[in-house]
């Protein structure tokens, strides 16, 4: 099975319970930032630019656990910045466990091969890392030599250790998707997972510092489907662990709208809404934020911002729910699962 059968059995179950209430808006995935400070510079980072002035700040683990409990999300996303610098990172995820969340700790590997001893192996608990391409490739992008080198260390030795390993790897102009085939089946050879993968997003703090950079690395939306269609039949040949759904969207071959709302993200903050990508407030508790945010005035077609996001976490929730609507989606979504 693609995922563990706790976690299809916890979101099958959260999805029927919300169905039955109901429930026209609720959290899929909480988006968990306890820091933004981070090792790294990568090129298209927007969080290190856009938080300079609460880089040194973090969240307590109890800030974080009260935010699991009053989103109520079956899935936490563990990101920042670098999540594996912050203090307390074992305790807060073996609580958020101990919770029955599944987790995925997303991060760069630098510091992984190091901490891996920290965390006992659990279906509930991923180690998602970030990598863009091969050696050349993710060093230039992230900005530091020998940093793909220390993340695969870092993957062997959470493999190892009895791990789950997946991948992420974010899509810019430049990419090469062959590349990208290249590096899936070199780390399918390690035994990683699984595949996560997504276009970037235009951050407006990336477009300020450096625009003409910006302009060489973001893609438009027509630029993202022909690139994703051309590439789909490799991707296909490889453990994603996108869905069908959401890669026939990448590929334009099918329509979504934008479900923001159901991936909030928590940081230093507060609430950030609207969403992950775009930050232009932020709310005292995740009610407040569902209920003073105008929903209608965000997605493609209303706000500028979005006109070219095709990103997994305002998208890929779309997706899961879709799936629940045509039978050909449920159908679709059960033999991706299984395969």
């Amino acid at each position: 099975m693609r995922f563990p059968i706790s976690l299809t059995s916890s979101l099958t179950g959260y999805l029927m319970k919300q169905k039955l209430t109901g429930t026209k808006r609720f959290p899929l995935v909480l988006m968990l930032e306890p820091l933004h400070a981070c090792n790294l510079t990568c090129t298209g980072c927007g969080r290190i630019r856009e938080y300079i002035a609460s880089i040194r700040e973090r969240m307590t683990v109890e800030a974080c656990l009260e935010s699991a409990d009053e989103c109520g999300a079956p899935v936490v996303s563990i990101c920042g910045g670098e999540p594996l610098m912050y203090k307390g990172i074992e305790e807060l995820t073996a609580k958020l466990i101990e919770r029955k969340k599944h987790i995925y700790i997303c991060t760069n590997a630098v510091l992984l091969e190091k901490k891996v001893p920290l965390f006992r192996p659990t279906s509930r608990l991923f180690f998602n890392v970030h990598l863009d391409g091969m050696e050349a490739t993710h060093d230039l992008i992230v900005e530091r030599e020998g940093t793909f080198a220390k993340a695969i260390d870092g993957i062997k030795a959470a493999l190892a250790a009895g791990f789950q390993v997946t991948t992420n790897t974010t899509v810019y102009k430049e990419t090469d998707m062959n590349e990208i085939g290249v590096l899936w089946g070199y780390l399918n050879e390690l035994g990683v997972n699984g595949f996560m993968i997504s276009p970037a997003f235009a951050y407006e703090a990336v477009n300020t510092t450096n625009p003409t950079g910006a302009k060489q690395i973001f893609m438009t939306r027509e630029q993202v489907q022909k690139k994703f269609s051309d590439a789909k039949s490799m991707l296909k040949r490889f453990r994603l662990m996108a869905s069908p759904i959401y890669l026939d969207f990448l590929c334009g071959d099918r329509d979504l709208e934008c479900s923001a709302w159901a991936n909030p993200t928590r940081n230093v903050g507060g609430w950030r809404g609207p969403c992950y990508l775009l930050g232009d407030a932020h709310y005292k508790t995740y009610a407040e934020l569902v209920a003073a945010t105008d929903w209608s005035k965000y997605g493609p077609g209303n706000d500028s911002r979005c006109k070219d996001c095709l990103v997994h976490c305002g998208f890929e929730p779309s997706a899961v729910l879709a799936s629940n609507r045509r039978f050909g989606d449920m159908v679709k979504m059960a033999v991706w699962q299984l395969t």
